[in-house]
């Protein structure tokens, strides 16, 4: 992973400056009463910016993480769906970090960004699967993702501060047709040498696309990849803005896609468990009856997006637009997601 560039120390104060201006008045207290201190880079985030900071307001400390958009890649109203989600989620009982303060004005740090609290753990899957400091975890967090999940797709996706930004099936499909001509629109415009494969794959999910029994939220990224740990189990359920309305199995395909295992290909759920053990966790917290039928279909479903996720990975290295080692891996794995296919498409569990 690589280390995220620390700005020069002036520009670091500056931001300091500008933020302590803002918690004061997002707070309704003088200047003098709030205090930034260590605001810092993070290393990783994909699509967001993180930086870490401790702040004091009066005798009130906060140890944060503030989420902004890239400069440059904006996504109108991104911040502030992304910060209404985690309210909404944090009072169904999910775990996620609590959030102070959102703004769409780039004045402050130079993008959009909210304040979240700052969590300790660990969110590195490959960590998870094998150091033995975190043995328990993994004889618990399966059971943790089910539970969890079941209160993420009980947020309400119609209030107004959710209903005009998230996105939803087109009028008249399901959420498993519109899917699947999503997917297959990347791949006609990205897959330039031929993938037999994922073309059998793509009329396999037309032929069998499920017709859910509830349109609701759906999380959109659940994955071990985005849930911070510690010893214990979950801390935090990470990464909301894929958030979107559909077919709340997707989540669990998503959750089940082979390349989430790390090689521990045995146990289904992200190397800790098996898909038993996840239904049976998620129906208990009151999430839907699960059809196996439709659970199947959607694991297809996230190995035939993510074999899409490799190719286009491939191309920009391909086509010199990020000639990285790193992505060149990736792209070499399109006949991971392939031979996943063949076996689910086949019914080999």
């Amino acid at each position: 992973m690589s280390v995220a560039k620390p700005p020069a120390k002036d520009e670091t104060s500056a931001r300091a400056l500008r933020l302590t201006a803002f918690v004061a008045e997002q707070e309704g207290v003088p200047t003098e009463t709030v205090r930034v201190s260590g605001l810092r880079r993070l290393a990783g985030g994909a699509s967001r910016l993180l930086w870490s900071v401790d702040v004091e307001v009066g005798e009130r400390a906060l140890a944060l993480v503030l989420r902004q958009d890239p400069p440059g890649r904006v996504l109108p109203g991104g911040m502030e769906l992304e910060f209404a989600l985690l309210q909404a989620a944090r009072k169904e009982g999910v775990p996620v970090p609590d959030v102070h303060w959102c703004t769409s004005d780039a004045a402050v740090l130079g993008a959009p960004f909210f304040a979240m609290e700052r969590i300790d753990g660990e969110a590195i899957a490959r960590r998870l699967l094998r150091d033995e400091r975190y043995a328990k975890t993994r004889r618990v967090l399966c059971g943790e993702l089910g539970e969890s999940l079941a209160r993420v797709q009980r947020i309400d996706p119609d209030p107004q501060a959710l209903a005009s930004r998230l996105a939803r099936p087109p009028e008249g499909q399901t959420p498993a047709e519109a899917e699947v001509d999503r997917v297959v629109t990347g791949y006609r415009e990205f897959a330039v040498e031929p993938h037999p494969v994922l073309d059998l794959a793509e009329r396999w999910l037309r032929e069998r696309a499920p017709t859910p029994a509830r349109v609701g939220f759906v999380h959109g990224d659940y994955r071990v990849g985005n849930v911070m740990f510690d010893e214990a189990g979950t801390r935090a359920i990470l990464d909301w803005e894929l958030a979107h309305v559909g077919d709340p199995v997707e989540d669990l395909g998503w959750l089940c896609v082979r390349a989430w295992r790390f090689g521990n290909d045995a146990l289904a759920v992200g190397g800790v468990g098996t898909r038993d053990e996840l239904v049976a966790a998620y129906e208990g917290a009151g999430g839907d009856p699960v059809d196996r039928e439709a659970l199947r279909w959607w694991e297809v479903a996230g190995n035939f997006k993510l074999a899409l996720v490799f190719i286009t990975q491939a191309r920009a290295y391909l086509d010199g637009a990020h000639p990285t080692v790193e992505l060149a891996s990736l792209g070499r794995r399109t006949a991971e997601a392939e031979d996943e296919l063949l076996r689910l498409m086949e019914g080999d569990p």
